[in-house]
């Protein structure tokens, strides 16, 4: 977990200076070198794809009744959705090119309830989480906690275990309304579980980069790897499956204890194209039936 100014930045691996925004630093899910290797034959587009913020978040505790944290968000506006522990608590946007600073304060009704309704199903309730929607770009200025004790979360204040996901938009959770609705984050909740959201959408493309790089990376206890949609108009069946035994066994023997759950194809418009002999409806079922191999 990447710390900073008592932050814990989760499912953030650079805090990368942020070009024209004095002392920001933007939030990266892979590093600038991973980045900028991405892709396969012509397709290049997870390069940027892999510096929007989905699933990342800042996780801090504080003794004091509030807070403020300063942030920007690059080319687009950007959504924030914050919590104090699993419990919604205010949702703000970021003007893109603006610093921006959020006042938070504790839920006032925090205190005017039982304290078994506070409960943990995840989080403790005092842990704030900041989390960022799937296409924003951010990055970090400041946190002033003025003179409080600052900490990041301890263990037991966050899930035991942490599932890393990687796959195509579907993963990614492209799309959505706002972050939680991800696919992604309803099944961690589900499953009392952490997620590192490692989504690349129409980027999928089990480059050998990102699997060393997921293989060496700590901090999970299990995978899912969403493979294919992404290769079905770009790769051979041949390559297809070249490619995802690299992937899953690259992973598998960097951590032969942890469950790898593997994901062919989610239902798509390629099943239902009037033009049956179009690359995506030939693929489709080609590539769904190398993954039980």
């Amino acid at each position: 977990m990447l710390i900073q100014d008592s932050i814990a930045f989760h499912n953030v691996v650079e805090l990368e200076p942020a070009p024209g925004l004095g002392s920001g630093f933007r939030l990266q899910r892979f590093p600038a070198t991973l980045r900028d290797c991405l892709g396969f034959k012509h397709h290049t587009r997870g390069r940027f794809f892999a510096q929007r913020a989905s699933g990342c978040e800042l996780r801090f505790v504080t003794a004091g009744p509030f807070v403020r944290v300063t942030l920007s968000a690059q080319e687009t506006d950007a959504t924030v959705i914050v919590y104090r522990g699993d419990h919604a608590h205010s949702r703000h946007t970021l003007p893109a090119g603006v610093v921006t600073s959020l006042f938070l304060e504790d839920p006032a009704w925090f205190s005017q309830v039982e304290p078994a309704m506070l409960r943990p199903h995840r989080f403790a309730p005092q842990v704030w989480r900041l989390l960022f929607n799937q296409d924003a770009q951010v990055a970090y200025h400041h946190i002033d906690s003025f003179g409080h004790a600052l900490r990041p979360p301890a263990p037991g204040e966050t899930p035991a275990r942490t599932w890393l996901a990687y796959g195509s938009s579907i993963t990614f959770g492209a799309n959505t309304l706002h972050a939680p609705n991800a696919y992604v984050q309803h099944a961690a909740l589900r499953l009392g579980v952490d997620v590192l959201n490692q989504g690349l959408p129409g980027s999928c493309l089990c480059e050998p980069e990102i699997a060393d790089h997921l293989a060496a990376r700590g901090g999970w206890d299990f995978a899912t790897l969403e493979l294919g949609v992404n290769l079905v108009e770009l790769a051979t069946p041949d390559e297809f499956e070249s490619r995802a035994r690299h992937f899953i066994s690259t992973l598998h023997h960097a951590r032969p204890d942890a469950l790898l759950f593997v994901l062919n194809i989610f239902p798509n418009r390629a099943d239902h194209l009037r033009d049956r002999s179009a690359l995506a409806a030939v693929n489709t079922p080609l590539f769904n039936s190398i993954i039980p191999r």
